[in-house]
């Protein structure tokens, strides 16, 4: 895929905030950065998710934290403050500080920040990725990338337009067995595969919350967004800081609970197995129990099934089996088996599928962000496993069987609605122009 490696002008005054890092741009190497720089790096929402991804930035001696941004005041200076006193123990003297924003459009129109972190509430990542490619910022954002259909559609064009490097937090292909998994799936280790369980939670329902009172210190309308119009409730954004999953997760307002949430993991090894990265399936077909939220069936044009099973329909999702004609393979974080056990025993050889190995899902974004090479879940990747997660809850939503063509962002002739494929924003937070 050709990428530009056009990257933003000189640094600008907002530079001397942090004279120890080095824009690329600013080097003169056209979007290259050199071995010895530091990419600047901003975070956007600092719940649970960014709080974790912070941390690890804060260990890489090739970047340099500057800002941090959060709607609710209590986080956005509990982050500063975390990325000021591992600076200050670190003994870097010459760090002035980072940046503290309640709006990312202030911190994205920063020229010392190459690259932005992106881990709000789901609703809102189109929006922030296309503000990002825009600003010529590089992107690592959380899965899934969007809420709706249109916005994935979107999403690639802006990232392709724009020359922007995008990595999606579905970090199971960097780590733990997955891409043994896939390997041994896609070099024909099963014989011919025919079925893909997938074991996670259901769709999202509207939202039904009572009003709260809203305490001083969150900027509730912005959390809002593009989304209706509500009353506050903590459910949805808990003040302060945290240690738990919020659960805006449930409600179709912001998320698409758990077969876009857990579904982005695991739907996305299903297509990586399938070297569907760059298409999708053909036909969803719903349970005959439309209040089931689990049962639906994704089918390929090569005839395979991808079954949502939701057996104990919790949060965290229950793993992946690929079926074929000589047996089985189970596949979770840190767990994978297959039935026969002789399946796995035998290794690869030179001539089977051998992917491209990530150095860690942060570690690759970074990497790329100077090589100007598509990471490992790069935007079209994210874009299409969200896409799948889509389809399905539209399924279940509407109760309808659905026929869809990848090719073209659409649902084919008499198959869906086009009308589902996006929803009303809320003014004035509006998706910019790609």
């Amino acid at each position: 895929m050709d990428r530009g490696i056009t990257r933003r002008g000189l640094l600008g005054g907002a530079a001397a905030l942090a004279p120890l890092a080095v824009s690329p741009a600013a080097l003169g190497l056209g979007g290259r950065a050199a071995a010895c720089s530091r990419l600047g790096i901003g975070f956007v929402g600092m719940g649970v998710m960014n709080y974790t991804h912070l941390k690890r930035f804060l260990g890489y001696p090739d970047v340099q934290v500057l800002a941090v941004c959060d709607v609710d005041s209590t986080r956005r200076e509990f982050a500063r403050k975390t990325v000021e006193d591992r600076y200050a123990k670190a003994g870097e003297a010459s760090y002035r500080g980072c940046a503290a924003y309640n709006d990312d459009r202030e911190l994205l129109q920063r020229k010392d920040i190459d690259g932005v972190v992106i881990a709000t509430p789901e609703h809102w990542h189109a929006q922030e990725v296309l503000e990002a490619c825009r600003a010529g910022k590089d992107i690592y954002c959380e899965k899934p990338p969007t809420l709706t259909i249109r916005e994935a559609e979107l999403l690639v064009a802006a990232v392709r337009k724009s020359g922007r490097v995008f990595q999606t937090g579905s970090q199971q292909r960097s780590e733990g067995p997955f891409r043994q998994a896939v390997e041994y799936v896609r070099s024909g280790r099963l014989g011919r595969l025919s079925e893909i369980t997938v074991d996670v939670g259901g769709p999202s329902d509207w939202c039904d919350l009572p009003g709260e009172p809203l305490e001083p210190g969150l900027d509730w309308d912005r959390w809002l967004g593009p989304a209706p119009k509500r009353p506050y409730h903590s459910e949805l954004s808990p003040r302060g800081v945290h240690h738990h999953w919020a659960r805006w997760r449930n409600y179709r307002e912001y998320c698409g609970g758990d077969t876009t949430d857990w579904g982005h993991h695991h739907f996305d090894i299903a297509q990586w197995a399938l070297d569907m990265d760059r298409s999708g399936p053909v036909e969803i077909i719903p349970p005959p129990d439309p209040k089931a939220g689990t049962g639906g069936r994704i089918v390929y044009a090569n005839g395979v099934h991808v079954v949502h099973v939701g057996k104990g329909l919790t949060r965290r999702g229950g793993g992946i089996v690929f079926k074929g004609s000589e047996g089985e393979i189970y596949v979770d974080r840190q767990k994978i088996r297959s039935t026969p056990e002789a399946i796995l025993r035998e290794p690869l050889t030179d001539k089977d599928v051998h992917l491209y190995r990530s150095p860690g899902h942060h570690r690759d974004w970074l990497e790329c962000i100077k090589s100007r090479k598509p990471p490992i879940c790069h935007e079209e990747i994210g874009a299409r496993s969200v896409v799948v997660c889509h389809l399905l809850n539209l399924a279940y939503w509407y109760g309808r069987r659905l026929r869809w063509d990848p090719t073209r962002w659409r649902f084919a002739e008499g198959g869906g609605d086009d009308a589902w494929l996006d929803r009303e924003r809320r003014a004035p937070y509006l998706l910019p122009e790609v």
